[in-house]
């Protein structure tokens, strides 16, 4: 197999189980300051369509590239890879694709069992940790779940704690009884005042103002164990339900695409 060349161009894809985020790598990291990545664009994880992933392709990194995947869906990863090897079997160009690991990340996980922490979660780490060395770091990533994630000032992920995230809790009332329905939106829009005067209305305050107390009372709960100065980052695409309850977080929507781009160095010359 003939190598990708280094001037071949880094795309990233952060598979998860509801949505499956790429991006080109624009700007290479540095102590300090993570890689910069641009062109993002989202899929559906379950209606995955190849043609859409092609021309998004064309369009990104129209010469040969490396594509770094991190996955927790793996049949949306299955069908990602197989859309990426038909269209580097097809064209002109050398495209090569890697799946990332946590060992290909600059992060150590000091928890009970490394191999079982999600690769989203320690692709977050990661990055939280190269943006804020030297400093503990928070990381809340509101998603299909929720993670409230620490980072020491060493630089070793801790563990933290998950829970569902707003879409995963409507639609468990939706399906969990008989006459609850499913609320829409709740990522993008603050929860109604209480009180609910709709059962629509009582689950969007049931869900928006409970995920908000939920994620404040975890942050807290995660100075304390941290002590002394601590970062907060929040990131992902339902971060919008409890932006208000974390004043002091800074948001950074790319961190788990970010850090995928942090194992460039480490798996790109085994392509």
């Amino acid at each position: 197999m003939t190598a990708v060349p280094s001037n071949a161009a880094v795309l990233v894809a952060d598979v998860g189980n509801t949505r499956t985020k790429v991006a080109a790598v624009v700007e290479a990291g540095a102590v300090g300051r993570l890689p910069v990545v641009g062109r993002r664009q989202d899929f559906s994880s379950r209606e995955f369509r190849p043609e859409n992933l092609s021309r998004w392709l064309a369009a990104a990194a129209p010469g040969d590239a490396v594509l770094l995947v991190a996955a927790v869906n793996e049949a949306a990863a299955a069908r990602l890879e197989a859309t990426v090897a038909d269209v580097s079997a097809t064209g002109p160009r050398r495209l090569r694709q890697r799946r990332i690991d946590r060992g290909h990340l600059p992060l150590a996980l000091a928890v009970d069992v490394p191999d079982r922490v999600g690769i989203d979660r320690v692709c977050a780490a990661a990055a939280a940790a190269a943006a804020r060395p030297g400093r503990a770091v928070i990381v809340v990533d509101c998603g299909t779940a929720t993670t409230v994630d620490m980072v020491s000032s060493a630089g070793e992920f801790l563990g933290g704690a998950i829970l569902p995230g707003p879409a995963l809790l409507a639609r468990a009332l939706a399906e969990g009884t008989s006459r609850l329905p499913e609320v829409a939106a709740l990522d993008s829009a603050p929860p109604p005042p209480l009180p609910g005067r709709s059962t629509q209305a009582a689950i969007a305050c049931g869900i928006g103002w409970g995920m908000r107390g939920a994620v404040s009372r975890l942050v807290a709960e995660a100075r304390t164990a941290l002590g002394g100065g601590v970062d907060v980052i929040l990131t992902g695409g339902s971060a919008g339900v409890v932006r208000d309850a974390l004043p002091d977080a800074v948001e950074m929507p790319d961190l788990v695409l970010a850090g995928i781009a942090l194992a460039a160095g480490r798996v790109r010359d085994k392509l």
